[in-house]
């Protein structure tokens, strides 16, 4: 089968290869899912440099695993089932988080029914009826992150929060799912983008290139750091007196029930992804520059099959 290898650590047309591979068998309890769609997700961009260093430890210290394929979200179609697997049947249509089995750039994807681990085995549910395989493959990875880090600090109606990184892939899902509990939403991004975040439902927004949101004279309950650009103590002075501040540094433990969840709000059609910009698998190498230019409006979708 068709997909893109990670060679060695660095640019995108150094580490990205197209190549042939074999293609998967599902194990008893698992399914294999011919991909329709992936993304190019920040976190495949820093998995292929290598940043943070540790990322070695996991994936390869010197270069990458012989065939490390990326890709951690995935839309398609069931294909073939283990003869374990209950819940789902072939011609399912399915969205899922890989884990960090990774393996999104190719034509086909296994993955266990249910998963024993988030980060290792990923989730796997069900598409929402109401997207497309290109609009479905952007939510397990950014969706399931902005959920668990406001979850994580106890968002609830009438807080204002503030994100940092409002135009990007975690940060629109973030300010939709704000919304939806009911707190008051400043959004931090460029000026270009005051559009996207407002149509989103952003009540405020602040330019980060003409004022540093840490200096301002406003308080939040909550301040979410979707880009990692700042700090704890930085943006203290900002923090309400018992303000949290979260990133993504520290993901909670993340259950089929949450991707469940979002599938739901998406169906009733209050979450809604944003997409960019969509390339074609030939096109990855383009794809990755443009994710590292950090100049992405939501999310980055690579289109595996001509299924739309």
């Amino acid at each position: 089968m068709k997909a893109v290898i990670c060679t060695k650590y660095g640019a995108p047309e150094k580490a990205l290869k197209i190549a042939e591979v074999k293609k998967p068998t599902p194990k008893t309890n698992e399914v294999l899912i011919k991909v329709y769609a992936t993304t190019a997700h920040i976190g495949d961009a820093r998995i292929r440099k290598a940043d943070p260093f540790f990322a070695r430890f996991v994936f390869g210290f010197f270069k990458p695993k012989k065939n490390l394929v990326l890709g951690m979200e995935v839309s398609g179609e069931i294909e073939t089932v283990g003869k374990n697997v209950k819940c789902f049947k072939k011609g399912d249509k399915v969205f899922a988080f890989t884990g960090f089995s990774l393996g999104g750039y190719s034509e086909y994807k296994c993955l266990p029914e249910k998963s024993k681990s988030f980060f290792r085995n990923g989730l796997l549910a069900l598409k929402p009826e109401n997207l497309s395989f290109q609009e479905a493959t952007t939510i397990p990875a950014g969706g399931l992150t902005a959920l668990k880090n406001l979850q994580k600090a106890n968002i609830s109606k009438g807080q204002k929060i503030l994100i940092n990184g409002a135009s990007g892939s975690l940060g629109t899902f973030a300010i939709q799912l704000a919304k939806y509990y009911r707190a008051e939403v400043t959004a931090v991004c460029s000026e270009k983008n005051f559009e996207l975040v407002n149509s989103i439902g952003a009540d405020k927004v602040i330019d980060y290139t003409k004022e540093d949101f840490t200096k301002s004279n406003e308080k939040y309950d909550i301040v979410y750091d979707a880009i990692v650009k700042s700090t704890k103590f930085r943006c203290k002075r900002i923090l309400n007196r018992n303000g949290i501040y979260t990133n993504n540094s520290q993901l909670p433990k993340t259950e089929e029930k949450d991707l469940l969840f979002l599938k739901e709000l998406i169906e009733n059609n209050k979450l809604k992804p944003v997409i960019d910009r969509v390339y074609s698998i030939d096109e990855i190498v383009d794809a990755h520059k443009y994710v590292d230019t950090g100049r992405k409006r939501g999310n980055v979708v690579i289109r595996i099959i001509d299924s739309e």
